[in-house]
């Protein structure tokens, strides 16, 4: 009896739009669900990863257990992918990149508008900030990359419908063009 490839999923530092995208999939995430085992992924509620096919990760790496949760998904995957423009090249939360993280806390808590008890946070339950925010690619090896912020349903599909057959991934011009 053949085993159903699995499939997980994570955000790490990001906005969860590439997820909402996978959803935008509509009526095909039925397809999905009939070829492919779901490990963890906010579908299943599933907290650790099991071994998987394919992993799909969007978000930048901004903080220590973004790292852990990111070298995880490649320990346990055989495909890795990055999902969206914060995978790709840190996408938002890479605009603080160009400030000093210091600068950052201390405006997000001690001198931004409406700032009434000034403290930064300093509590082991909070995951440690990264200097600044990675692509996953600097982190760990990437298999694929799929662009846009996020990319479309339309593009998360063909994907993985490709993928999964064993076909060379090939997008139409217009599925990755962004104007």
């Amino acid at each position: 009896m053949n085993q159903k490839p699995k499939v997980a999923t994570c955000s790490l530092g990001g906005c969860f739009g590439c997820h909402m995208s996978l959803l935008d999939i509509d009526e095909r995430i039925i397809d999905l669900a009939a070829a492919v085992d779901f490990d963890r992924t906010p579908l299943t509620d599933i907290k650790q990863i099991g071994a998987c096919t394919v992993g799909l990760i969007e978000g930048g790496v901004c903080n220590a257990e973004n790292v852990e949760v990111l070298r995880e998904f490649r320990s346990h995957c055989q495909i890795l992918v990055a999902v969206g423009a914060c995978a790709i090249t840190g996408g938002v939360p890479a605009m603080r990149n160009s400030f000093a993280l210091r600068d950052c806390l201390q405006e997000a808590y001690l001198h931004g508008v409406g700032v009434e008890s000034p403290q930064i946070p300093n509590d082991p339950e909070i995951p440690l900030l990264l200097n600044q925010v990675y692509p996953l690619n600097e982190v760990v090896k990437i298999d694929y990359f799929l662009p846009g912020c996020p990319p479309s349903a339309e593009t998360i599909w063909t994907f993985l419908e490709e993928l999964l057959a064993g076909k060379p991934v090939e997008f139409a011009y217009r599925q990755i063009r962004y104007d």
